[in-house]
């Protein structure tokens, strides 16, 4: 038996360790730690036009970036918004098109009139599509809406969240900058997070409220554990637009620690195909 000197037993023991690690990550996501150890996702919504004419393949392209997970639209309720070639896709199709291109999907946009009236259709697409998360985008009210009108519609969302809730699912509801403004001298979103029923409907906080002069951070330290996830987006001052993420003012991980108290699950970028691989990999390469 030849004996080994230290260094050459090093050495092939260095190169075992590593083509072991080859074989473990081969074909898999890398274990890279990501935010909050959770695999980045991005919204579907800025790309509806790719994946209108090239689902497949848009998706193909968003896993190819990096991204393991995405959040989609309601076809039916966003039929006129760039989703109209899936409507006439089963819900299962849909699941297989995802899970092929090696992407996960949890979460889905709705619009109010859909939930309200042909919630029950909804609830078994959703469960058809393997979700966990149905999250309104917007109450669509007026300009002009009063507080009385803010507080309604918030009411009819907590009645919407217990039949999801009740279906398995977590209702959520996502902002824009309509909730962050003050009527009477009281900002819309306090408002909101004061009618909403904390265990049936769950908060998605878009972070390019930035732009007002709103940090996210503020809000999932000020309500803790009310939020399910995040909308994604970073802002240039000097632009005055939103740019990759990494690339503007927000501290994201201020911001991500923040989110361990909101109790955040997933998080989506939500920025155009320019714009999201720049953004993949400053999350993936942020220790937060």
């Amino acid at each position: 038996m030849h004996s080994l000197s230290r260094r050459r037993f090093l050495n092939q023991t260095a190169m075992g360790i590593a083509a072991a690690g080859c074989v473990l990550t081969s074909g898999a996501p890398s274990l890279h730690a990501d935010p909050l150890g959770i695999p980045i996702g991005c919204q579907t919504y800025p790309v509806r036009d790719a994946l209108g004419k090239d689902f497949e393949g848009t998706l193909a392209q968003l896993a190819s970036i990096g991204y393991r997970n995405i959040e989609m639209c309601s076809p039916p309720g966003y039929e006129k918004s760039g989703f109209g070639s899936l409507v006439n896709k089963k819900a299962s199709e849909i699941r297989e098109a995802i899970h092929k291109a090696g992407l996960g999907c949890e979460s889905c946009h709705y619009q109010f009139r859909e939930m309200k009236e042909n919630l029950d259709d909804r609830i078994g697409y959703a469960k058809e599509l393997g979700l966990k998360q149905m999250v309104l985008s917007t109450f669509g009210l007026r300009p002009e809406a009063s507080l009385a009108d803010w507080t309604a519609a918030a009411e009819e969302l907590n009645r919407i969240g217990e039949k999801v809730q009740k279906a398995g699912m977590q209702c959520g509801f996502h902002n824009h900058n309509f909730e962050f403004k003050e009527i009477d001298g009281v900002l819309v979103y306090d408002k909101l997070m004061n009618t909403l029923d904390p265990k049936l409907v769950k908060m998605q906080f878009q972070v390019s409220v930035i732009s007002l002069g709103y940090e996210a951070a503020t809000y999932l330290t000020k309500y803790p554990g009310r939020f399910i996830s995040l909308h994604l987006q970073d802002w240039s001052p000097a632009d005055k637009k939103q740019v990759a993420i990494g690339q503007g003012v927000v501290d994201w991980k201020k911001l991500f620690a923040a989110a361990k108290t909101g109790g955040v699950e997933n998080y989506f970028v939500e920025l155009n195909m320019d714009a999201l691989k720049p953004s993949y990999q400053y999350l993936h390469e942020l220790k937060a």
